[in-house]
């Protein structure tokens, strides 16, 4: 019973989201052109999301890192305990890594793409 609750409630959510989002558009489709949504290229779009995603996985690599560091330190001589932090101050290390090499690709991709010097 409860579970038919939580259905019905997430299916009239979401057939009732459009309403919502047009009940902002009061000035009708007259003067659609004067929105204020961004005038960018899609490739600015995407550089700009793998931009973002990237810095999200080096902030995750960086606290990885710091979190296995605290545990290292805790495990007290525990070689289990050492032994689990070394693997995820690796895997920290991998991440962060991707996450440079990720972002030094798209640059070079965005230059060569762009036309621009060969330098980035």
């Amino acid at each position: 019973m409860k579970t038919k609750k939580i259905i019905y409630g997430f299916l009239a959510s979401f057939l009732l989201s459009p309403m919502f989002v047009l009940a902002s558009w009061d000035e009708g489709f007259t003067n659609a052109g004067n929105s204020s949504l961004p005038t960018g290229t899609i490739t600015n779009i995407v550089v700009n999301i793998m931009n973002w995603l990237l810095a999200l996985v080096g902030i995750v690599g960086i606290i990885g890192f710091v979190i296995s560091g605290i545990l290292y330190f805790i495990a007290a001589g525990d070689d289990s305990k050492m032994g689990t932090a070394k693997n995820a101050m690796t895997y920290s290390i991998i991440g962060v890594i991707v996450a440079l090499m990720g972002y030094v690709i798209i640059k070079a991709a965005d230059t060569l793409l762009g036309g621009a010097s060969s330098t980035f």
